[in-house]
This record gives C-alpha cells, structure tokens and sequence, in this order.
C-alpha cells in the first residue's frame, strides 16, 4: 500500500497536508507545546527526524513537489500516513464499488431480478445506503493494517529477485486464494452462529435476491471480519507490492461478481454467482469465497439448482415458487419472524 499512499501524496496529500497543516505552524508559540508532545509520542513509533523522499518502489520514481516539504506533517509521519490511509481506503473503496457495480449493473445483472417475489422495495437504494454507512467504519477499522504494513512490519518485497524462491511471485496468487478461502469459510460460517447472526450478518442476508450493489452492503463489523485475512495474509507470507494492490481490487470486483446474478459458472469448484445465490435464499450452505473446497470438507456445499443454468427456468415462476417456499421454511429457524418489506404482487405486476 505504500506504492498507492505515495502517488496519493504526489496527487493530493501533499498539497492538501500543506494547506491544512503548513510547517510555518511550528512557529507558533500557542502550538509549541502541542508539537513537542507530538513528536515525542512520535518518537515511540520512529525518528520524527526531516523528511527524505525514498521511492517506494524500485519500478516507480515519482518526484516529489515542493508541497512535500511545506508540511508540519512529512510524509513519513505516522499520523498523515494513518489519515491519508484512512482516506484512500474509503475513498477509493467507494469509488471502485460504484465503479464495478454499476457496471456489472448495466452489463451483467440479471434485470428480472426485480420481479422475484423476494425482491425488497426499493431495494437497491437500501443496499446503497447500507454500504456508505458502513464503508467509513470499514475504513478505519482497516486502516490499522494498511498502516502496518506501510512502516515495514509485513512481508511485502518490490522486486523480482527479492521473492523467497523461485517463482514464488506466481505462487503467491493461488496460495493467497486458498489461505483467504480457509479462513473466511471459517469466518463467515462462525457469523451464522445464532449469537452473533442477527445483530451483525443478517444485515447483509436481509437482501434474498442480491443485486451487484448488495456487495459491499454489510454491517461494518461484518464487512471488516470478513476482510481480515486479505489484511493478515502479508503479515504470514511475503507477497509483492504491485500483486497487494492488484489482488486488493480483484477481491472487491470478486465480491460483486458473486451478487450479480448471471449464473456463468456452473462448476464443482468455483464458489461463483450460483453458489452464493443458494447462500442467500437458504442462509446455510455455501460459506467459501473462491472454491466450494471447505464447505465440501465441512459438510455445507449445495449445489446450485440446475434451473438456474437454462434461461427459460432460471425466472420461471415455478422455479420462484419453489425457492420462495423453501426460504420462508429455513428462515423460520433462522431468523424467526420475517420482518423484510417485499415488492407486492401488485407493484409486481407493474414491472413484468
């Protein structure tokens, strides 16, 4: 993340650090104090000595302005880099998630959604809403990590003669895949546990028929558990700069691809849009984020109703029948009373 916070720096943060915080500050007398005391707390994180631009990434020199210098707050201050991480990540968290919903929104999405009697009025609204209310708590909960990570305590390595072995730099992908899976199969499974269901994950199950903006839309402790061990995985295994912020975007245009809707991928080992589909209208099957390997090894694999594979079943009413019927029986046992809001057959009609 180091590589994203200094072309955040180059672009903005410079500037921005400059203007609200200017080094010209420190001349003043009411501040003084608050300085001193600053810096010494500072020092038990590092030298808060002047600040030295080192790139960071040997594959990427980016010159500082002047505006990098004009700060109270260098670069390397562990409350701006602790700021600015918090903003990037909400920030761009937000933009990334309208970015790839909408898009899978305009090209992917199954539009006939909408008219499954599991539909919620004004559904997507309430999963917008839900996730900005979410993200900035997501943001700082998972700032911490980033910021870790930024001053040297993770495993991260920039070039290609500094991977642990051979090939490694390949390897570092499916390895990330299975550790990530293990552990939010665990994860996920532990928030259905009836403690803790209804007061953190139910939030994101009360969408039954997900569209690609229901991705993000978690209470914020549930969204962060769930991201855990993509945070924890550079902190166990090395990983390469440039794969982090590249598998940080895959992970996040995955988590939208499995609520889209358009079942492509009918296969025993990808956990894609079908199995998690089953994961929503019956809530306990189909934990896994990538594979279907450890809800097969801890007895919770469904596989997906063949009738969501064939365009003329796949929106049949009999094929709604039967998933509605089935869900309102699970979700007696899991939820109790249903307290959602569903489209009428009324308003219905409206949209067939």
């Amino acid at each position: 993340m180091d590589v994203i916070l200094e072309v955040w720096d180059l672009v903005i943060g410079d500037r921005l650090y400059a203007a609200t915080l200017p080094a010209t500050l420190k001349s003043s007398p009411s501040l003084s104090t608050f300085i001193q005391d600053a810096n010494n707390t500072l020092s038990l994180f590092g030298d808060a000595r002047s600040y030295t631009y080192e790139p960071a990434s040997s594959y990427l020199y980016l010159e500082p302005s002047k505006y990098a210098y004009l700060s109270m707050w260098p670069r390397d201050n562990i409350y701006r880099q602790a700021s600015s991480l918090f903003l990037i990540t909400w920030i761009f968290g937000v933009l990334i998630y309208f970015f790839f919903s909408t898009l899978s929104y305009i090209f992917v999405f199954d539009k006939t959604t909408v008219n499954h009697p599991k539909y919620l009025r004004n559904q997507m609204r309430l999963e917008i809403a839900q996730t900005m209310r979410s993200m900035p708590v997501m943001s700082i909960l998972t700032t911490p990590f980033f910021l870790a990570e930024v001053r040297g305590y993770g495993n991260m390595y920039d070039t290609f003669d500094q991977e642990p072995f051979p090939y490694y730099s390949v390897l570092q992908f499916p390895l990330f895949i299975l550790f990530t899976d293990l552990c939010i199969y665990w994860i996920h499974r532990g928030l259905h546990h009836p403690l803790i269901y209804k007061t953190l994950h139910k939030p994101h199950h009360k969408w039954i028929m997900p569209t690609p903006y229901a991705s993000h839309a978690f209470h914020p402790i549930d969204g962060w558990s769930q991201s855990i061990p993509y945070h924890v995985f550079p902190f166990i295994f090395p990983l390469q700069k440039f794969a982090y912020v590249l598998l940080f975007v895959f992970i996040n245009f995955w988590t939208i691809l499995i609520h889209d809707g358009e079942y492509v991928a009918n296969s025993p080992v990808i956990n894609g849009a079908a199995c998690h589909t089953m994961h929503h209208l019956y809530f306990n099957y189909n934990y896994g984020q990538f594979t279907t390997l450890w809800d097969r090894v801890g007895g919770s694999y469904r596989k997906p109703n063949e009738e969501l594979f064939r365009r003329e079943t796949k929106m049949g009413k009999k094929e709604w029948e039967n998933q509605s019927k089935e869900m309102e029986t699970i979700l007696k046992t899991v939820e109790g009373e249903d307290d959602r809001q569903y489209l009428g057959e009324k308003d219905t009609k409206k949209r067939i």
